[in-house]
């Protein structure tokens, strides 16, 4: 079946996806993790990706990146996953493909569903059961948005840095709007645009408005 052709709109954000083949595990411990993110940003900075959220889990990983084209989303995934998959076999001693074909990614195309898209991004650790608190998981970028940690891997997009006039008051409110827990009907209509390539409008069309 042939691959479906990405839609590119300049200045416009991805949600990346890609899962270990069979969902086998992609990182086992804390040095894999490590080096993956020292991957990512080697592929940021070379193909001009700019990087507003991640989560990396058990068996796959989700990023959220705004490119200068599709060549250069191409190319950095590409460079990203062949460089872990090298160091990866070597480390554990293994052969074969670790993922599950090319990455997957959704383009957003609609602001107020950006930052939902960064609240289930931050969010998934928790849901998955890795961690009982979104600020307690090393892997992603919550702690960046939430409490103010650095993070060399994160741009800051200007959807988040206009939720508030100082960085305190944008912290607070990252934390604010992740409290409650994302409803099952708001995570499968986001789950269905993901797969279908946009998020979007798709989104609110599966949504009952009030």
């Amino acid at each position: 079946m042939p691959s479906r052709k990405r839609i590119f709109v300049p200045g416009l954000t991805f949600h990346v996806t890609q899962r270990g083949n069979n969902r086998c595990a992609t990182f086992r411990d804390d040095y894999d993790y490590e080096t993956f993110l020292w991957f990512l940003r080697f592929a940021i900075r070379r193909y001009k990706l700019l990087v507003h959220a991640y989560a990396l889990m058990t068996n796959h990983f989700h990023l959220m990146v705004t490119p200068e084209s599709t060549a250069c989303l191409s190319r950095a995934m590409q460079s990203l996953g062949r460089r872990y998959v090298r160091y990866f076999n070597e480390r554990h001693v293994r052969t074969g493909t670790l993922w599950e074909g090319r990455f997957r990614a959704a383009l957003i195309t609609d602001e107020r569903y950006w930052l939902t898209c960064m609240r289930y991004v931050e969010l998934n650790p928790v849901r998955a059961g890795l961690a009982k608190s979104p600020e307690s998981y090393r892997w992603c970028s919550y702690r960046v948005h939430a409490c103010g940690g650095a993070d060399p891997v994160i741009a800051p997009h200007v959807l988040y840095t206009g939720l508030a006039s100082t960085s305190e008051r944008r912290l607070e409110t990252w934390r604010n709007m992740c409290a409650p827990a994302m409803q099952a009907q708001q995570l499968d209509a986001l789950r269905k645009s993901i797969a279908g390539g946009v998020i979007g409008d798709v989104i609110r069309s599966q949504i009952p408005q009030p």
